[in-house]
């Protein structure tokens, strides 16, 4: 056992350590900020050249593959929004794409040969690191708390949380303040085990690496787009739960008003068509 793990005890694996400049009386990872722009331009670049091909006109009106991706992406994100919300929201759903896109480069960025040493990484996967996964998970439960409360009012929003009984209180207000937590550990964890795996992989002698490795990567991508995909979609789910009961109450309430309106219109029509069969003349 001992021989076993010698070349454990004597590999150098770092882990959780980030290159880190000091600003303003912060501590700045600087390599996850990087990586992270990076993604963020890939994102913006993936935006233009779609756009660019959904209004490019060509003669035999073939989509392209990158037209196809992103159509399928966005149907599927729409039909989410719609069937959570009840309809394809103006903001919810254009955000959940966005996170989408951005959170699968910034996993597949761990896949990319950017290590040139043992303590420079120069792309490591940003969702590594817990900053910018709270980070993400911050602005999405204040978008879903500023649209609860949009949506309900300031009283109807909070009142949720005296449901079904007062006395749950101040459990239904630890979920709300855990969600962002387990939504930010939830995706680093995944990403950071990834990354540890292919510093496992690397200790590895050279000529029987590649096969774990390409495997492993492979594999890597896939738990990549997995959870781009979960975190879009429990983002969806929590706008969902903050505006539950908004909809329904101002469905049947359209339902009712339409309701009356077409009662009136039954007995304004019968009205008039009473009052236009002729008057009987009585015989002399």
């Amino acid at each position: 056992m001992t021989g076993l793990l010698l070349p454990m005890a004597s590999s150098d694996i770092k882990i959780g350590e980030h290159t880190e400049r000091d600003w303003f009386g912060f501590t700045v990872n600087i390599d996850t900020v990087i990586s992270s722009l990076v993604a963020a331009v890939l994102v913006l670049l993936l935006g233009f050249l779609a756009v660019r091909a959904l209004t490019r006109k060509t003669e035999d009106h073939v989509p392209t593959k990158l037209q196809l991706l992103w159509e399928a992406v966005v149907g599927q994100v729409n039909k989410q929004v719609e069937d959570n919300l009840g309809k394809v929201h103006p903001y919810v759903a254009p955000l959940a794409v966005a996170l989408f896109f951005f959170i699968l480069f910034c996993n597949w960025l761990e896949l990319l040969p950017t290590q040139v040493n043992e303590g420079t990484h120069l792309l490591p996967a940003p969702t590594a690191d817990t900053n910018l996964t709270y980070a993400l998970a911050a602005v999405t439960m204040v978008s879903v708390w500023v649209y609860g409360i949009r949506q309900k009012g300031m009283k109807g929003y909070f009142k949720h949380f005296l449901e079904p009984f007062p006395v749950l209180l101040p459990l239904n207000i630890l979920e709300e303040l855990i969600k962002p937590v387990t939504l930010a550990l939830r995706l680093f964890g995944n990403i950071f085990a990834g990354g540890i795996m292919l510093a496992l992989i690397g200790l590895i002698p050279l000529y029987a690496m590649w096969a774990p490795n390409i495997l492993w990567k492979a594999f890597d991508a896939v738990i990549g787009v997995i959870q781009a995909f979960i975190f879009a979609l429990l983002t969806v789910l929590y706008f969902a739960m903050a505006g539950a009961g908004h909809e329904d109450h101002a469905d049947d309430a359209e339902g009712h008003r339409r309701q009356e309106l077409d009662d009136t219109d039954d007995a304004r029509g019968h009205a008039e068509a009473a009052s236009a069969e002729p008057t009987p003349v009585p015989a002399h």
